[in-house]
């Protein structure tokens, strides 16, 4: 099963909500990973947590993923 990015978010809790979200709906996201050692996440960039869907599920939970984050940044303010 290749793995296909869909977002990227700074927020690790961010990124739970999404995958929570994403499983809810039946798509099958990769859980959250650290940077490779315990405790310690974003070890290799400050960029953030990326959230991977299956492939063939990539156009549908980009889809889902990307109104649910409209939603937490509007409801942020």
């Amino acid at each position: 099963m290749k793995l296909t990015p869909i977002v990227q978010v700074k927020s690790r809790s961010a990124a739970q909500v999404l995958i929570v979200a994403l499983r809810a709906h039946g798509f099958h996201p990769l859980d959250t990973r650290e940077g490779g050692l315990p405790g310690v996440p974003n070890f290799f960039g400050a960029d953030g947590f990326i959230v991977e869907v299956p492939e063939d599920e990539a156009a549908d939970a980009t889809l889902l993923a990307t109104d649910l984050l409209k939603d937490m940044e509007g409801s942020a303010r």
